[in-house]
């Protein structure tokens, strides 16, 4: 075992409070597209900005028609080893949340409980009504939009949209509020496979070292906050995560 490994141990053992902060290089190890870096799905196709799905019936309909291609990835992928370490912290009562970047719900799947995880950027696996609010499952809208490419609309006649934050949507306020009283509470932040570049949320790290709590940062590439951390991991998420909680 490596000497970062048993200071990142030791840091978990020690902690009273650890939460946990991930972007997509914990879920790119599950198969999951990555849509800022490099090569990534923004690379190759324009975001569709939340003011002109809300306009448009035809930004409307080619936002789900990218819908149905991307969750063919989405709807393969399964929680890796880094997904399950995180779980087994939170089940041993060692990490208290989950603050996620991420969309594709691999922690709850992972036997995370839904109200252990806090989804900065929403969830793709259901959608909702931006009027009302409603969940909508995504089978029925799947089914009505493969037929004739049929817009899915609430009882109220709000407009159905996957539950994600899009480009010029705002953030979600008490999401965010959560997240910054979670941070401000933790005596560790693990920052797990993000780029830290994406704000307000890349400010958290900073948040936390400031607030007195040890920062470890865990991702493939250096960041800008690398010298911040009480320690700094650039190996794989998954085994990294896997051997300093011991999960397979």
């Amino acid at each position: 075992m490596s000497d970062e490994i048993k200071h990142f141990r030791k840091l978990i053992h020690n902690c009273e409070k650890a939460v946990a902060f991930t972007g997509a290089g914990i879920s790119t190890e599950s198969g999951i597209p990555d849509f800022r870096s490099p090569g990534g799905i923004w690379s190759k196709m324009k975001p569709i900005d939340f003011s002109d799905f809300v306009s448009s019936e035809e930004m409307r309909r080619e936002s789900w028609r990218r819908k149905l291609v991307l969750d063919q990835d989405f709807n393969k992928a399964q929680p890796n080893r880094g997904h399950r370490a995180l779980a087994a912290l939170v089940q041993r009562g060692a990490c208290g949340i989950i603050i996620t970047q991420n969309i594709d719900g691999l922690h709850q799947a992972s036997g995370v409980p839904e109200e252990k995880v806090i989804e900065l950027h929403g969830n793709s696996t259901y959608a909702t009504c931006l009027d009302c609010k409603k969940r909508f499952e995504l089978g029925p809208i799947y089914e009505a939009f493969e037929e004739d490419e049929t817009l899915p609309v609430c009882h109220c006649g709000g407009m159905i949209k996957t539950a994600t934050i899009s480009f010029g949507q705002a953030m979600p306020i008490v999401a965010m509020r959560q997240a910054k009283q979670q941070t401000l509470s933790c005596d560790l932040f693990i920052t797990i496979g993000s780029s830290l570049v994406v704000y307000p949320a890349a400010g958290f790290p900073a948040l936390a070292k400031r607030n007195g709590a040890k920062l470890v940062i865990n991702n493939r590439e250096p960041t800008d906050q690398d010298n911040l951390a009480d320690l700094v991991l650039h190996g794989e998420i998954g085994d990294t995560l896997g051997e300093a909680v011991g999960v397979d």
